[in-house]
């Protein structure tokens, strides 16, 4: 019999041959036999054909009845490479079903649990009211029941099977116990239901090292890092010598982050005592740790003592410095990969690629695109939306577009997330609007990423009818107020100049951290309410909340432009001496705008040449805006010769310059600053503004007349300049329409302006 085995060798055979081996073959083949060559054949590099070989002989014989056959095949076919899932069904069918016993059920449902849930569930419905012969469930059926469930996922159906396998009567022997107990707690386990799961893990008898494992790892999933360590602790009381690699990398994964890293500690040195160091498994969970746990000192400690490093390895350390902030290492760290000759995984494009747009390494990025490429990663989702964010933040969102066009059809909140944020970060926030409205049709529910950068473009755009469409979307969707979500909602209202509904908003927020503070603060110092954004920024120093760089830029704004020079000063000194934030160019900014609103500009002249940071030309533009009012021609001289000193582009800068010497009837120096603004080919940027009416939003350039209603809007602008003269009021600015704008409006405004971005940024 062996022989006759030797002879149909059916790794060697070639395809048109096997039939024929399988024919000799079968006059002489028991049933034991048959399900051996099938064994075979699995394993074969030629398993399909070999196995479709012995199948034709078990049809033409007749023995394809007999249930051990029959199950062989079904066996045989749902353990390929590609199980064959349809052939299985068909030889399952074909087995009469008087002669179905319970491993004629499982020999489908095992593999059916793992490739198509649903169907096993049915299944296992069917197993259960065959009209002919009702089965009983086995332990490997109720096993493979819980696989289902939990991988459907269906809580419904898990408690059905469970209430089932309690009630039937129970003739197995003690590690048939332990095996469907563990499968029960795992199905718990991946449903999120812990406690249920922690409850089966307490009642069971006996445990084995895949029992505790999975308990483990459940409360690692569901975040539980203290009881994932108390489970651990007590194996190690009751049974030490259940300790493995796979409960180590569990409990690891458990303490991973920051607050239970004395625990991860912990582990550690008991992974160096017992030797576990050396699975490569637990090295890689102890980086992860260090990682997660922002101690990246440690985690390189951990990667460099690495004997056995691999992909993972190199990835949980590249994303580690990206999450960590350190975007500079992270890409260093890819390039060092690449040169060790590791092939990078999936999660190593999308840690180098974070680490990429933090930073604005667009050359490394191009790299890593072109790498991912090569290797087919390149339409797997979560990396192409790390691709297109990386092109966004990195300004070419061209690139990003294009990535973004070729999984245009896929339904993920992340890369249409991508897409949407970097409309809004490169300012094309009509554009965002437009593609979130798309995203909306295409019914893909949005994240709290998605509400936020869309309430960004609208408070940047001042829509106000959009914004509130979003707030109804967000209560609508069940969004809650807390974090980035709050604070955006807060701030669109705000630059909306609907201060009461951000009120409102703010007040609503159960959390509010220091981002909802300062959004609410500036909005209030952006809408004349200084008084209001003051006191709210002593009630927010006396609900604990400790200021930020931003909070302060807010405070003194609001300083600014209510004249408050002495209090301005005092948060300003506050901010180093309370507080040991070093101020930066923002801060300098709002200190030299408070002095020079309030006519102090020898005193903002000194205390720009007194900082010894570089601030290029920006604070001597600000003062420069405020000579020109305030006619205080020496100092304004003196700040624009600064300007034209450091190669100012600002071409406001020149004009204001100009006309301060113009006013001094100082022609010749009128010509210099003209002719230097030739020279270095600064040409003057035309204003432009716009406003929302009846949701459309009507845009207005100096010097353009294409707007439908041009004439009338003349007619009424004229109206009121000369109702404005009349009750004695100065003109300060020519008409919108009129191509000649004053330098003295154009550059208050945009010092406004400035101060405004910086307070929002």
């Amino acid at each position: 019999m062996h022989g006759g085995a030797s002879e149909l060798g059916f790794s060697a055979l070639a395809p048109a041959h096997a039939m024929a081996g399988a024919a000799l073959l079968a006059l002489r083949m028991s049933h034991t036999q048959f399900i051996e060559h099938l064994r075979h054949a699995a394993a074969s590099a030629r398993a399909p054909r070999a196995g479709e070989a012995l199948h034709g002989w078990a049809l033409k014989s007749g023995v394809a009845s007999h249930a051990p056959v029959s199950n062989s095949l079904i066996t045989f076919y749902c353990s390929l490479s590609r199980p064959l899932l349809a052939a299985a069904f068909a030889v399952f069918e074909d087995i009469p079903a008087a002669a179905r016993d319970v491993a004629s059920w499982n020999s489908l449902l095992n593999p059916l649990s793992r490739h198509r849930p649903f169907a096993a569930l049915s299944h296992f419905r069917l197993m259960l009211s065959s009209y002919h012969c009702p089965v009983l469930p086995s332990s490997h059926s109720f096993a493979a029941a819980f696989t289902a469930a939990a991988r459907a996922p269906s809580v419904s159906a898990g408690a059905a099977a469970h209430a089932l396998a309690c009630k039937l009567p129970s003739s197995s022997d003690g590690s048939d116990n332990v095996f469907i107990s563990t499968a029960l707690l795992n199905m718990y386990c991946k449903l999120g239901f812990t406690s249920d799961a922690r409850r089966v893990f307490d009642e069971m008898p006996h445990r084995n090292a895949v029992s505790w494992t999975a308990m483990v790892s459940g409360y690692a999933v569901d975040k539980c890092s203290v009881e994932a360590f108390e489970i651990f602790r007590l194996m190690l009381q009751e049974c030490p010598s259940e300790k493995n690699e796979f409960v180590t990398t569990a409990v690891l994964s458990a303490v991973s982050v920051p607050s239970a890293l004395l625990m991860g500690v912990q582990v550690h040195g008991l992974v160096v005592k017992d030797g576990l160091v050396g699975f490569v498994s637990v090295e890689n969970s102890l980086v992860t740790l260090y990682a997660k746990a922002e101690y990246m000192e440690a985690a390189l400690q951990v990667f460099k003592s690495s004997k056995e490093r691999n992909s993972i390895t190199w990835s949980a350390m590249i994303t580690g410095y990206a999450q960590n902030g350190e975007a500079d290492s992270a890409a260093r760290m890819f390039l060092q990969m690449h040169a060790a000759g590791f092939s990078p995984t999936e999660f190593t494009f999308v840690g180098v690629l974070n680490a990429c747009s933090d930073m604005g390494a667009l050359a490394v990025g191009k790299q890593a695109h072109g790498l991912m490429v090569k290797l087919g990663f390149e339409m797997e989702v979560y990396v192409k939306s790390a691709l297109v964010d990386m092109y966004a933040k990195c300004g070419c969102i061209g690139d990003a577009k294009g990535g973004f066009q070729q999984l245009y059809d896929v339904d993920d909140v992340v890369l249409w997330t991508a897409m949407i944020a970097g409309h809004v970060q490169n300012g094309e926030l009509e554009e965002a609007l437009v593609l979130y409205a798309r995203m909306a049709k295409e019914g893909i529910m949005p994240s709290n990423l998605t509400i936020t950068s869309v309430l960004r473009a609208c408070a940047c755009l001042a829509a106000l009818e959009p914004g509130k469409q979003l707030h109804t979307q967000i209560i609508k969707f069940g969004f809650s107020l807390g974090g980035s979500v709050g604070s955006a909602l807060s701030t669109m209202y705000s630059k909306c100049g609907n201060l009461e509904d951000g009120m409102a908003v703010f007040s609503s927020m159960a959390d509010r951290d220091v981002i909802a503070w300062n959004s609410i603060i500036s909005g209030l110092s952006q809408n004349g309410c200084g008084n209001g954004a003051l006191d709210l920024f002593e009630e927010m120093k006396l609900e604990g909340t400790a200021p930020d760089h931003i909070t302060f830029i807010n405070v003194l704004c609001a300083c600014s432009h209510m004249g408050l020079v002495d209090r301005g000063w005092f948060y300003f000194r506050s901010m180093t001496k309370d507080y040991s934030l070093i101020p930066r160019l923002d801060h300098y900014s709002c200190m030299v705008d408070i002095l020079s609103r309030a006519g102090q500009l020898k005193e903002a002249k000194d205390f720009i040449e007194s900082i010894t940071a570089d601030h290029g030309t920006c604070l001597w533009r600000i003062v420069l805006g405020a000579c020109r009012s305030l006619r205080d021609f020496d100092v304004g001289a003196y700040a624009g010769e600064k300007m034209m000193e450091l190669g100012s582009e600002d071409s406001s800068a020149y004009i204001l310059l100009s006309n301060i010497y113009a006013a001094q009837r100082k022609w010749n120096d009128v010509e210099r600053v003209r002719r230097l603004m030739k020279l270095r080919g600064v040409s003057k940027d035309l204003g432009c503004s716009w406003v929302e009416l009846n949701s459309r939003v009507h845009v207005f350039v100096v010097g353009e007349q294409q707007h439908p209603e041009a004439a009338n809007i003349n007619v009424e602008l004229i109206r009121l300049a000369k109702h404005m003269k009349d009750e004695g009021y100065h003109q300060t600015c020519q008409l919108p329409f009129v191509e000649e704008v004053d330098a003295l409006g154009a550059s208050c405004e945009e010092d406004q302006l400035e101060l405004k971005s910086s307070a929002y940024s």
